[in-house]
Order: structure tokens, then sequence, then C-alpha cells
């Protein structure tokens, strides 16, 4: 999956751009973090300040607004935004764009399927507007929940465990205003095992493995240089043992 990363057209409604003011005062903040002459450092953040103020998407006003503010030069801060998949370019849904992970976990686990629903209920194609406006969508690369496979993203937030129904429910959830809780949505507590925990439950020995042996008590805790299970420790060589034996012997 690969495609050019260019600004969006100029006649979109984006020829100025500027901070309101509670983020120009956090703005200053975070370039104050950094010493004088590398205020440049600060570029991340306040791409993406600017980012989210500007509906989740760059303009060319907004990358020169930043660069202006940091005294970087355009041209290094548009390599920033262009070189980040994390920064949009172009105009987005305005009440969600939808990040589908499509790395093997997610694809062996129904992600084509989730696909599907953005292409029948978005657009047919990536990067590409509703028709009313309010979502967009793409493939991406591993937004990093495989164990939770398949997900989406959506901002910061991530929506995992899913199907095409329950995809279906998260668009009905932020075209009508009321973002869904994020994680999985299938009932299942972050990335535990599906129907629950197995392991590691206090105050039921049936859990624990057979044959586990009796716990190490705080007297017995493991010293650096110890082996792992202090139990467990190998035997002595018998170079070792006659060694000791000898030196036994002196000091009698």
């Amino acid at each position: 999956m690969s495609y050019n990363r260019r600004l969006a057209v100029q006649d979109q409604p984006s020829s100025e751009f500027a901070f309101t003011p509670d983020n120009e005062a956090w703005a200053k903040e975070q370039i104050a973090k950094y010493p004088q002459g590398r205020e440049a450092s600060a570029i991340i953040p306040l791409l993406w300040r600017a980012h989210e103020q500007n509906n989740n998407w760059l303009s060319r006003a907004a990358i020169e607004y930043v660069a202006a503010l940091i005294g970087m030069p355009y041209i290094r801060a548009l390599e920033v935004a262009t070189f980040y998949t994390m920064f949009q370019l172009q105009p987005v849904g305005t009440k969600a764009h939808i990040q589908v992970c499509g790395t093997t976990p997610c694809m062996l686990r129904g992600a084509n399927e989730l696909m599907d629903v953005c292409r029948s209920r978005i657009h047919h194609e990536q990067f590409h507007r509703s028709a009313d406006g309010v979502f967009s969508w793409e493939e991406v690369e591993c937004a990093g929940a495989c164990v939770n496979a398949p997900m989406i993203q959506v901002g910061k937030d991530t929506y995992e465990d899913l199907t095409p129904e329950s995809l279906n429910k998260l668009l009905d959830g932020f075209a009508s205003g009321n973002s869904p809780k994020p994680g999985p949505q299938n009932g299942r507590n972050y990335s535990e095992p599906q129907g629950g925990a197995t392991t590691l439950k206090s105050g039921n020995d049936n859990t624990r493995p057979k044959n586990h042996g009796a716990e190490l008590t705080d007297a017995e805790a493991k010293r650096p240089g110890d082996p792992a299970n202090r139990r467990a420790e190998p035997a002595p060589h018998a170079d070792v043992k006659q060694a000791e034996s000898k030196g036994e012997q002196k000091g009698d």
C-alpha cells in the first residue's frame, strides 16, 4: 500500500490559519521547553495541535504558521508533515476519519470485511469523504493492537475486536455525536483471553500449574547473581566438591 503524500489543492477553504488564544499559549509553553536556538524541536506537538484545531488535517497555511512560530524554514516543516502519516494533508470526515489496520493479524481476522463496510457506507475509495462529509477512511499499517484484531483507529483512540456489525454501530455512534467507548467491542477486558483471565487469579489454587512446587518466601527471594529458582540450582561439579574437600582438610 503506497500513495503520494501531497498537500490538498489550494481551492480548499484553508487560506488562513492561526492558533486560538488557548492553543497559542499552549504552543509557547511547548517551545519554552527547549533551549534557545532549538525551538524547532517542538515541531511535532505543534503540528499535531494545529492538526486537531483544523478539523484533523493540515493545510498549507497551518504548516506555514507553525514553521513561522518556531523559526523553521517552511520546506523543513513541510518535510515533517509529509513524512509522518499521522498527519492528514487533505480534509477528512468532520465526525470521524476511520483508519482500518490492514496488517497480517487484522487481515486474518476480518479487516477486509471492515474495509467493505467503509467502501459501502463512506466511499468506495480511500481518502474520500462520504456524501454528507462526516466520514472518511483509509487503510493503515499496524495500529499496534494485534492481539485484539481486527481494529480501527479514530484520532487518538482504537476500537478493537470488530465485526462488520460492530463497526456499523460505531459509525452510527459517531454520526449521532455520541463517541463510542474505545477498546474492545466484544466485551473483552483489554487483551485478556476472551472469556476472562484463566491464570494469576489470587485465592484460587486450581488456576496454578500442576507440579508448581511451594512458593518462595520473602526471605528466600532471589539475590543478584542467583539462579532464577534457587531450589533448581545445579549441584556443584565433582572437581568443585574435591577442591572444597581439600580446603576443609587444610583448615583442619
